[in-house]
């Protein structure tokens, strides 16, 4: 499956994406920090980033989960990653998403494009219709992102996600799919 754009592309991940996810966490390390739970060391080795793939895959198959790899189009480089989470179905048909994309390449519009693509693929292909984000109020880029696609911020999460070992509040953002009807 792979999600096309202007600048980039999304692909659920294949086991053979273990070390260059592995080199993308380890090189971006601190710079995902300020905002990601803590990772033990085994996070960043090439064996743990395949459990990941391996695990998400199985996910997918029972209609959990779609973690995509963000690549750029013209080197087909792996620069983040993007996901839908905790996919309901019944009544609710909603999910979560969140991202991260490699330090050298933000300020591009990589994430805007790839929040679009994954956006309309969970409303057009999955026919969800809501997803949910959430960023630490001073994540201010992230936040942004979320805006231009169309997420409305909804309210705070007092204390939602332990980071970097402290309890933090999140604002929670939303877009509700305008094709639902």
């Amino acid at each position: 499956m792979k999600l096309v754009g202007q600048q980039i592309y999304l692909r659920l991940y294949k086991i053979s994406d273990a070390s260059e996810l592995a080199k993308l966490h380890t090189r971006n390390r601190e710079f995902f920090q300020r905002v990601c739970p803590l990772l033990p060391e085994v996070f960043y080795t090439e064996e743990h980033q395949k459990i990941r793939i391996e695990r998400s895959l199985k996910k997918k198959d029972e209609g959990q989960i779609y973690a995509f790899g963000i690549f750029l189009k013209v080197t087909d480089k792996l620069i983040g990653d993007i996901s839908l989470t905790q996919i309901a179905r019944g009544d609710v048909q909603s999910c979560y998403t969140g991202f991260t994309l490699d330090k050298e390449h933000n300020t591009k519009g990589y994430t805007t494009e790839a929040l679009q693509l994954v956006v309309d693929f969970a409303f057009r292909e999955l026919k969800l219709h809501r997803i949910e984000a959430g960023a630490m109020p001073d994540n201010i880029a992230s936040i942004r992102v979320l805006e231009k696609v169309g997420f409305k911020k909804e309210g705070i999460a007092k204390e939602n996600v332990k980071i970097n070992g402290k309890w933090t509040d999140h604002q929670i953002l939303a877009i509700i799919n305008s094709l639902d009807v």
